[in-house]
């Protein structure tokens, strides 16, 4: 799985952030700036082995992906909850269910969600919010 992101010039200086992680940051070069997200995104999950790898694409796209699906999805999962403001007990009463371990070992990494399931806990996080999945940018090999 991976995350779109984008990079931009701004003044002397790189702008990076990968929006859906909420990871934000910034280098003096593009490369440095894609070193930058990597660091980011790895000490905000901060599991040990975790790592972040950027494919870049045109322009100022890229994507990040990682060699745990797992830390990523969870990390995404804690950070979708945040900015939709609930509790871990407000998301386990809209997906029907009583215990808050079941969601929780989602946001803790120790089970990876099948699409379908991402898609009803993404809907107990955000009823109105519709997110698009996508086929990546970026040619394998390029």
């Amino acid at each position: 799985m991976r995350f779109a992101g984008h990079v931009v010039k701004a003044g002397n200086w790189w702008a990076i952030e990968v929006p859906d992680l909420g990871a934000f940051s910034q280098g003096k070069t593009k490369k440095e700036a894609y070193t930058m997200i990597c660091d980011a995104i790895e000490a905000m999950i901060d599991k040990p082995g975790f790592s972040v790898d950027v494919h870049v694409g045109k322009g100022g796209y890229f994507e990040v992906g990682a060699n745990g699906d797992a830390a990523l999805v969870a990390f995404f999962l804690k950070q979708q909850r945040g900015l939709s403001g609930k509790t871990l007990q407000q998301v386990v009463q809209n997906l029907g269910q009583t215990s808050v371990n079941a969601y929780a070992r989602y946001e803790q990494g120790a089970s990876v969600p099948t699409i379908d399931k991402l898609t009803e806990l993404l809907r107990a996080l955000e009823p109105d919010a519709d997110f698009v999945l996508c086929k990546s940018a970026i040619r394998k090999g390029a």
